[in-house]
């Protein structure tokens, strides 16, 4: 099983190119569901298919699915909730504070990711590739799993019911799912534009923190090659090429240099045809599980250094990147541009104290002092 998830900046076409990918997926003979679950559903569209809240076939080997969350909350919610609220109730809490801190925001988005891996494990599909919602709605998506993980443990500490029991083995069930590399990868998807671009690095530091691995970035709508310009509008198409290939440049010159592109069309893709049009330009003869080989690396990496040691963390930053470390008991806080995790240490490393970080092309240097004896 392979799982896809597209994300980008509202706007800049990951829909369609989550579409072409799935497409492409199938004409190359693997069973395939393309998955939505942005709530301003559009798949359907890119696909000039009907789509509801259960799978249907788009082709031979092509299904997709529009989750609807708020069904999923009328018909999964209340088990989770039922299971939470008696381990609130057993850990001590009366009824009334239990069902009202079992309202908790994010509930929606949880029962999305939840909905999909049940499709990834149930279903006949070898690959799901999911249209997430813009980046913030996919970062907060993404980070549910650890947050509600996080909220039991706080909570319980060593009073385990088995019903926190259980829903933490959800949980770290769905944290697994995306953690792991060689199950799911992330494509960003970007248009050549500044603030686009921006928005996009902050993502995969974000990405990074959550120990997420991206494969492949996706400049979208890049304007036609100069052959292409006919009449008075060549001009204009001469400018915003020109203003979009300095921006791919910066781009590379900051390490990212497996970028594929996609060409602006004069007609807006809709149906097979058009989507697999797209899906040979992105990959041509290659595999779309491949990625374009944007590198993936370790989050954490510990080297011995004579008054202790470094802890490499592998977050691309931008050079304006506000980051913040701090020690929160055996954990490492770690904020980036106001994204925070809690990074456990290894063990050798819990005694020792921040002394200072620096930055450079993979990421975050910290350097620990500390009794290397220890642990």
């Amino acid at each position: 099983m392979r799982i896809l998830l597209f994300t980008g900046k509202g706007g800049v076409g990951k829909t369609t190119l989550a579409a072409a990918t799935g497409a492409a997926l199938a004409a190359r003979g693997r069973k395939t569901l393309v998955v939505s679950t942005d709530p301003a559903h559009s798949l359907g569209d890119a696909f000039g298919h009907t789509l509801g809240a259960e799978p249907s076939e788009v082709d031979a080997l092509l299904s997709a699915v529009q989750i609807d969350s708020r069904t999923l909350v009328d018909t999964s919610w209340h088990r989770l909730r039922a299971e939470l609220q008696s381990a609130l109730a057993g850990a001590g809490l009366d009824t009334l504070d239990a069902e009202e801190l079992t309202v908790l925001p994010g509930v929606d988005e949880l029962l999305a990711l939840t909905e999909v891996r049940r499709l990834a494990e149930d279903g006949p599909w070898e690959t799901i590739v999911v249209d997430c919602g813009p980046t913030a709605e996919t970062l907060r998506l993404l980070a549910l799993p650890e947050a509600f993980s996080g909220y039991l443990t706080r909570l319980f500490s060593r009073r385990v019911t088995e019903s926190v029991r259980r829903l933490g083995t959800h949980l770290d069930g769905l944290r697994a799912l995306l953690t792991e590399p060689s199950v799911t990868t992330v494509r960003l998807v970007l248009t050549p534009e500044r603030v686009v671009v921006a928005e996009a690095r902050r993502t995969l530091s974000s990405l990074a923190l959550r120990g997420i691995a991206v494969d492949g970035l996706i400049a979208n709508r890049l304007m036609p090659a100069p052959g292409f310009w006919r009449g008075g509008a060549g001009s204009w198409l001469r400018t915003r090429r020109t203003q979009q290939d300095a921006v791919l440049a910066e781009l590379s010159a900051a390490g990212f240099t497996a970028v594929s592109c996609v060409e602006h069309r004069a007609v807006e893709p809709v149906g097979l045809p058009a989507l697999l049009e797209i899906a040979d330009g992105l990959y041509r003869d290659g595999d779309p599980l491949d990625g374009n080989g944007t590198p993936v690396t370790p989050l954490l990496r510990v080297r011995p250094a004579p008054d202790g040691y470094t802890l490499r963390i592998a977050i691309p930053l931008t050079r304006d990147a506000e980051v913040d470390l701090a020690r929160v008991d055996d954990d490492l806080a770690i904020t980036v541009d106001g994204f925070r995790r809690l990074i456990a240490l290894p063990e050798s490393l819990r005694p020792c104290r921040i002394t200072g970080a620096e930055s450079d092309a993979d990421g975050l240097v910290v350097s620990l002092a500390g009794n290397r004896g220890r642990g």
